[in-house]
């Protein structure tokens, strides 16, 4: 597409003023062109002598004979223009300011830059390749981060002998200019609307320099573009390989197993590049940037995606779950739901837990550069999980304790029902491994739902032979186990009465080489109270707190790890505390320490572990 730049001559007012009096002339039609011009006024006697006469004439006539062609010439070029093809919006845009990088800003070659477009106003970019390179491959990739936007790439070829000045001149000059070639041409090579990433390809010409031109018509936006010259030191953004789709190869009620080709950069830079998975209920995201610029329009701040850098930026309101040395998990709890980022290495199959069942999901499966932080989308792909079969209800009967063990792999539901005999009634819940969802409700309504780790009571007044549903789901990857009891004798709990925290306290300062003190909160009620004690080794802290069963009691128990057991109460709470120091320790040794209380009904319960380390030196 073409454009002309044709230009104009200016001529003085004492010139017009001589076409006006030429337009009003008015003769016989009989005379010669040259008596009537005289006959008008405008040639007057003059003193001078013949010859000067007999110039002013001629010019006279050159001027009224260059009006009279006027018209034509102007048609001529009104034919020149409206040959020329209508420029599209975005080449209408250069009309005025055509390739003036005074107004534009400068593209570096070579690094990615980010752009902020406001509505309806339009930002250019130009990148000027080097006069003494010959031609060579150059390629611009645009990644939009919101709504789709418009960009173009117009190209300007100039000749040697124009620097972009418009030139002005006479008649004389704009007659000379009629046999030059023409000074300046522009075209479009290339333009976008959409919300994917774009690249562009060209071959650069030493003769040329290029502006790029975007515009965002819905709202204010921004995105990245990166320019470069060089393809032969590798590449910016990860390789996709030929074959971009995520393929679905199981699908579960609360599972979705997802398996997609390598990428090209995985085997020339594995220790570079990894793979990150997005998972939400809303729609597929075309890049990285678009996904984390709709978790914090959501009013979250999102973190890098980088796995390795993540943990300096998380927030209170972000769930981490570490799965396993190579891969980490975080959830952003947003508005319209959640958004789960998923890095997993160089994996390229992957199972994503804890789905709700009948939920239709997106899925986007990211390559990315560990030390540009740059990304390569795959293809989006969605499923939606099986609908959960109506689970099994398992009756629950007055005072009677179940003991369930729930499925965390399969995400089942268990559900419990129960009948009232009395108007008032209390739920008993003790999580023994693992954390638990609890949900109650009452003849279809609702009227609890929370996670549970430990125990928790639920008091309940209703009416006769009103019935209660209770569902029960692990939280965890792993099983979860749980007993559960109803009862509508508050004076016979089969639970004992339990203190205001199930914590262990251990005293810095009475902490020696050999020995270590520790207090717990006892009740009004008299109890038995056991104390256990274990060698363990500093890599097994963890482990061993987190494989502990809540609901086993002393009986599970070593002989050689029991300390002592002791009754007390005190009515006064602020005076229910014991202490207790263990003696005969190893120095420098980390132990683990269980207390057990055990009521009236026989049923023990444990308190949190606490692990101690003895003092190395004393």
């Amino acid at each position: 597409m073409n454009y002309y730049v044709i230009y104009s001559i200016e001529w003085d007012g004492g010139y017009w003023q001589l076409i006006d009096h030429l337009r009003n002339i008015r003769g016989s039609g009989s005379l010669p062109l040259k008596q009537e011009i005289n006959r008008s006024g405008l040639m007057t006697k003059s003193a001078l002598d013949p010859l000067t006469e007999y110039r002013n004439q001629v010019l006279v006539l050159k001027m009224f004979r260059f009006w009279i062609y006027l018209p034509f010439h102007l048609l001529v070029a009104m034919c020149l223009c409206h040959s020329v093809k209508v420029p599209t919006s975005s080449q209408h845009s250069f009309k005025s300011d055509l390739f003036n990088c005074n107004h534009s800003l400068i593209l570096a070659d070579g690094k990615e830059t980010t752009v902020h477009l406001l509505k309806d106003i339009p930002k250019r970019y130009c990148f000027i390749l080097e006069e003494d390179k010959a031609p060579a491959p150059f390629t611009v990739t645009v990644t939009p981060c919101d709504v789709p936007i418009e960009w173009s790439i117009l190209v300007h070829k100039a000749s040697t002998n124009f620097l972009g000045k418009a030139a002005r001149g006479d008649y004389d000059t704009l007659e000379a200019t009629k046999s030059q070639k023409i000074l300046k041409l522009v075209s479009m090579i290339f333009n976008y609307k959409g919300n994917s990433v774009e690249t562009y390809m060209g071959m650069s010409s030493y003769s040329a320099f290029y502006m790029l031109e975007f515009l965002s018509t819905e709202r204010d936006t921004h995105l990245t573009v990166y320019l470069t010259t060089d393809t032969t030191s590798g590449h910016l953004y990860p390789e996709l390989p030929m074959d971009p789709r995520i393929d679905v190869i199981g699908i579960g009620h609360a599972t979705v197993t997802l398996a997609w080709k390598h990428s090209p950069s995985v085997w020339q830079h594995k220790e570079n590049i990894q793979y990150c998975l997005l998972v939400n209920e809303k729609h597929n995201y075309k890049s990285l940037c678009a996904a984390e610029t709709a978790i914090r329009s959501s009013g979250m701040k999102s973190p890098p995606v980088l796995a390795l850098s993540l943990f300096p930026y998380l927030l209170d309101h972000q769930q981490v779950m570490i799965l396993s040395n190579s891969e980490l998990s975080i959830i952003n709890r947003v508005s319209n739901g959640e958004v789960r980022q998923i890095c997993m290495g160089t994996k390229n199959t992957y199972t994503v837990p804890n789905l709700r069942p009948s939920t239709q999901y997106y899925f986007d499966v990211f390559v990315v550069n560990l030390l540009t932080n740059a990304s390569a989308a795959y293809t989006g792909t969605f499923a939606r999980t099986l609908e959960e079969p109506e689970p099994k209800v398992i009756e629950l009967k007055d005072g009677k304790v179940i003991h369930l063990i729930l499925d965390g792999k399969k995400q089942k539901f268990y559900s419990l029902q129960y009948q009232a005999k009395q108007k008032k009634i209390q739920f008993t819940f003790q999580s023994c491994s693992g954390q638990v969802w609890v949900q109650i409700a009452r003849n279809g309504k609702v009227l609890a739902s929370e996670n549970i780790v430990g125990f928790r009571h639920f008091s309940l007044k209703g009416k006769l032979l009103d019935t209660y549903l209770v569902q029960l789901r692990s939280m965890d990857h792993i099983n979860s186990s749980v007993k559960v009891q109803v009862s509508s004798h508050f004076h016979k709990p089969f639970f004992p009465l339990l203190p205001e925290s199930l914590k262990i306290k251990s005293f810095s300062k009475l902490r020696t080489c050999n020995s270590v003190t520790i207090a717990w909160l006892g009740t009004q009620e008299q109890s038995k109270y056991c104390v256990y004690k274990k060698r363990i080794k500093e890599d097994q802290v963890w482990m061993e707190l987190r494989s502990a069963d809540r609901c086993s009691g002393p009986k599970s128990r070593h002989k050689s790890e029991k300390v002592l057991c002791k009754y007390f109460y005190d009515i006064n709470l602020q005076r229910a505390v014991t202490t207790q120091t263990i003696k005969g320790l190893e120095a420098g040794t980390p132990y683990l320490f269980d207390v057990y209380l055990t009521g009236p009904s026989g049923i023990p319960v444990r308190y949190h572990s606490k692990v101690v380390k003895t003092r190395k030196k004393c």
